[in-house]
């Protein structure tokens, strides 16, 4: 039902910033996507909660080890999420998934997204 495109990763030093973009789409049907986030999962790692944005009122929330130095954003007529990153660490490093859940709360837990983008590889050297 809904389709989600990211793009935006690569390769970047410590210190450094990407944007990531997520848009949305739906086949021509209305955007019913109450919630969008940002995962991502290194090596060896579980699926981790990045950042969420409730669409209809702009709710954010951050993951502690990112607060400060990423910010989620949203362009409501092109339904695309970003996620802007700024001063990079090699902990950064790992896919970031874009999700979207029809929920219309933070919701941490991957498996309570309905919809996920293909992934974009973000890797952060030191």
């Amino acid at each position: 039902q809904v389709q989600l495109v990211e793009s935006g990763g690569g390769l970047v030093q410590a210190g450094g910033s990407r944007r990531l973009s997520c848009a949305a789409s739906t086949s021509g049907r209305p955007f019913s996507t109450h919630t969008m986030a940002w995962f991502r999962q290194a090596p060896g790692k579980e699926r981790e909660f990045v950042a969420a944005i409730i669409w209809a009122n702009g709710r954010i929330e951050y993951t502690n080890s990112v607060k400060g130095r990423f910010t989620i954003s949203r362009d409501n007529a092109q339904n695309t999420v970003y996620l802007q990153m700024n001063s990079l660490k090699p902990e950064d490093t790992a896919v970031y998934y874009c999700a979207a859940s029809r929920l219309p709360a933070v919701i941490i837990d991957p498996s309570r997204y309905d919809y996920w983008g293909q992934g974009t590889q973000v890797t952060v050297s030191s």
